[in-house]
């Protein structure tokens, strides 16, 4: 999502992308199911050209050497240009002659420009940085080798060199950005400045020649000529030296030295300027509802009141004696629930992995091609992280997905939760959901490739309660994990709107967040921070996932014996990621002709 900008810049983009619209050369018009993939074609291609990173992650490596200065007036506006071209171009398609994939396609193409032009409204370039994620971060991944950049040919090696260039620039702007940001009043908590600091720190090499940026040309793949790796080596070093490690100190010393104590002790977004009509938007984004904050808060209470009835249930059945907030802290405490070693942890992960493939057919005849990898967080962002993640596969199959692990403070990854992680960020979860979206080759690019929070944390959490008919849960302590699990994400609707909406400090969430979950210190502290940072992310996974059950239920009752769960999973996974009323009626059209079926 890209927001918005200044006005005069704004407008007469808008004016320079209309005219060109009304001066190009008439065309005869095409059917309108030809018109719309043409034109969303051409719009993702245009797309993909002003954000060259997300192109290099979907394993298009046309602009592997770019790395635009995306925080810029100029640059901006172009995004602006680009959705409002082709949301006008859009009116002129027929919609009610489109069908099926196409009548989809339109609604979420239209959707999706309408939700990015709202975005403009909102100076999001003000506050480019925060210790859950942005460029600082990506750009590490990225350059060690361990990521999307690919590091195979000696192209591949210079293309790199290009793009360490533009990295400069965009932290020199971020620091202005952040500049005008802090005199307008648009300035980061210091809980999240405070969280950022140490990662910036730990991306300043004090021997340039032990970087993580040197570890590309630490030993080469053989399609790099002998003649090559010198020239390589020294040029890496090099940018090292001169750029990567200067552009991380000038942007860690500013955030210090400056921003720091500008920093706001409030964490709430409508402490911003417009930051309640923000915050409102981000919600509409992020859950693709029209529910409001104060709805969502009262769904999250009813949710962790729900969840904690079956909690106490389940502590009963294992005979402990004591209020719940006791049992949290007996499970904290108690050493049989972790691991020593993260190769431990790791390998855990590993034997999970081969008992669910197991039993995935039961639930799904759809699965991907793809395979994906498990793999530890880095320690330089760990810290600040939460228990887990996943980076997505290249769609070409050149590189599998990978399942982040976080093995920083063993202490805070508990046993008994491994198993709904596995399942919300693995398979069935979010490897299986994007991985297949990007299989679907016969969607237009924009639907292949697009994301709604909603729909996939939504996919995740539901993955999640699909563990006893994976063979999971099957003893009292990890489905106490599953629970945790769950509460932990309603949770997440009270503290996210609480926090956002309502006024509550950052210890008064994390005060809730401690007596309702089972969740360590350390995660604690780090997802309240995340919340802070990245409002109403964190609302997409129970309003999505009650969604997709409300629709499972739906499909049970009204199709009594004809219900059949691998069609309905098919059903919910075979059109990619959908907003969810959109979603809520493709399901009202599978139930119809589940029903009309002979």
């Amino acid at each position: 999502m890209h927001q918005a900008r200044p006005v005069l810049a704004r407008w007469l983009l808008a004016v320079w992308a209309l005219g060109v619209a009304a001066g190009s050369a008439a065309a005869p018009p095409a059917a309108p199911a030809v018109a719309l993939a043409t034109l969303v074609e051409a719009y993702w291609q245009e797309h993909l050209k002003l954000r060259p990173l997300q192109a290099t992650y979907l394993g298009d490596h046309r602009y592997d050497a770019e790395l635009p200065n995306n925080l810029s007036t100029a640059h901006l506006g172009l995004e602006y240009a680009l959705e409002k071209r082709y949301l006008g171009q859009l009116a002129s398609i027929d919609a009610q002659a489109l069908t099926g994939q196409d009548a989809l396609s339109y609604a979420v193409f239209k959707r999706g420009r309408e939700l990015e032009l709202e975005g403009f409204r909102y100076p999001a370039e003000l506050l480019p940085v925060n210790q859950f994620g942005g460029l600082p971060q990506t750009f590490a991944q990225l350059g060690s080798g361990s990521g999307a950049q690919p590091f195979a040919t000696s192209r591949d090696y210079d293309n790199w060199l290009k793009r360490v260039d533009g990295f400069g620039v965009w932290v020199d702007q971020a620091i202005v950005n952040m500049r005008r940001g802090s005199a307008r009043g648009y300035v980061q908590p210091k809980a999240v400045v405070e969280r950022l600091l140490p990662q910036l720190g730990k991306l300043i090499a004090a021997d340039p020649a032990q970087s993580l940026f040197m570890k590309p040309v630490a030993e080469f793949p053989q399609a790099v000529p002998a003649a090559d790796q010198p020239r390589l080596r020294a040029a890496y070093l090099a940018a090292v030296t001169q750029k990567i490690n200067p552009a991380y100190q000038r942007l860690h010393d500013f955030v210090r030295d400056e921003y720091l104590p500008r920093a706001r002790a409030t964490v709430a977004w409508t402490e911003l300027p417009l930051g309640r009509e923000w915050y409102a938007y981000r919600v509409k984004l992020a859950t693709t509802t029209s529910l409001t904050p104060d709805e969502i808060h009262q769904i999250g209470l009813g949710e962790v009141q729900r969840i904690s009835a079956e909690m106490d249930r389940v502590i009963a059945e294992l005979g402990f004696k004591g209020e719940r907030k006791a049992f949290f802290d007996a499970l904290r405490a108690d050493p049989r629930f972790y691991f020593d070693k993260e190769e431990e942890l790791l390998a855990a992960y590993g034997a999970l992995k081969a008992r669910v493939r197991a039993r995935l057919p039961e639930q799904f005849d759809l699965a991907p091609k793809a395979d994906f990898e498990i793999r530890a967080v880095e320690p330089f962002r760990a810290a600040a992280q939460a228990t887990a993640s996943y980076q997505q596969p290249a769609p070409d199959g050149s590189r599998a997905g990978i399942f982040y692990v976080n093995t920083y403070d063993l202490k805070s990854r508990p046993k008994y939760g491994m198993e709904e992680v596995y399942l919300h960020e693995a398979e069935p979860g979010h490897h299986f959901q994007i991985a297949i979206q990007q299989e679907l080759t016969g969607l237009p690019s924009f639907r292949r490739f697009g994301n709604y929070g909603a729909y996939a944390e939504g996919w995740g959490l539901y993955a999640e309660s699909l563990g006893r008919e994976l063979g999971l849960y099957s003893d009292p302590y990890s489905y106490f994990g599953a629970l945790s699990g769950e509460i932990w994400r309603a949770i997440r609707l009270v503290v996210d709107t609480g926090m956002h909406a309502k006024g509550w400090s950052r210890q008064q969430a994390l005060d809730y967040l401690l007596a309702n979950s089972a969740v360590g210190a350390t995660d604690a502290a780090a997802e309240i921070d995340r919340y802070i940072a990245v409002p109403g992310q964190a609302l997409t996974y129970k309003i999505g996932e009650l969604k997709i059950k409300e629709l499972k239920a739906r499909a049970q009752r009204e199709l009594g014996p004809r219900y059949d769960v691998r069609a309905f999973h098919r059903a919910i996974l075979g059109d990619g990621a959908l907003p969810l009323d959109v979603l809520d009626a493709k399901l009202v059209r599978f139930i119809a002709a589940q029903k009309a079926a002979p």
